[in-house]
């Protein structure tokens, strides 16, 4: 008995060499070092582009519908258009459509409607009744588009203040039917939609 309990004595002791030998060359391939490490954030906020056109009234007449109009007559409807975004504007155009079905009042490009659009620094003083509204201005105009075709795709506008953020315009849209339209356009109708787009300013180092 007294050598069996030696000898399971001697198992344990050589054991327990062996772990420390491991633990030993284990701790030999561990290397010591200084580190430092630091955080930084940044926020970015993008910018809002929104055009609005007034509100139907005063303001946005260009859905009061003419009726009756003859060669040489006009109609005249004011609008407001306002950059209630936070960015100034590259430019703004002007894309105008007929409703189907189409007639020679918006297709025939000379004796069809003819379109212009000019700028009040002021709002315009209103005067008659719908749908026969007249506009003048009391204080400075500005062309912003020469008469032409009504109907056209990205038309460019110039001279408006609303490519500034937050800042307006009050147009008056003018539609004359020309004095060359012959018998050939008596009866016929044509129902114009009007779509004012902006465009972002150019990218810039922020």
């Amino acid at each position: 008995m007294g050598l069996s309990l030696k000898s399971t004595s001697s198992k344990v002791l050589a054991s327990a060499a062996l772990l420390a030998a491991a633990a030993g060359v284990a701790g030999m391939g561990t290397y010591g070092g200084f580190t430092s490490s630091t955080s930084a954030s940044a926020a970015v906020a993008a910018g809002t582009v929104k055009f609005d056109v007034g509100a139907a009234g005063a303001t946005n007449r260009l859905a009061v519908a003419a009726s009756g109009a003859v060669p040489g007559d006009t109609i005249q409807r004011a609008v407001t258009l306002t950059n209630s975004g936070d960015q100034d504007l590259a430019a703004v155009t002007l894309t105008t459509t007929a409703g189907a079905p189409s007639s020679k009042l918006d297709s025939d490009p000379v004796n069809g409607l003819q379109l212009k659009i000019d700028g009040c620094s002021v709002p315009w003083t209103e005067a008659g009744t719908s749908p026969s509204f007249t506009y003048t201005c009391t204080g400075t105009t500005t062309a912003v588009l020469a008469s032409r075709a009504v109907t056209g795709n990205a038309i460019a506008l110039t001279g408006l203040a609303s490519v500034t953020a937050t800042k307006a315009d009050n147009l008056r849209v003018t539609l004359t039917v020309p004095a060359s339209a012959d018998n050939t356009f008596q009866g016929l109708n044509s129902v114009m939609s009007f779509a004012f787009t902006a465009i972002q300013r150019g990218a810039a180092n922020k």
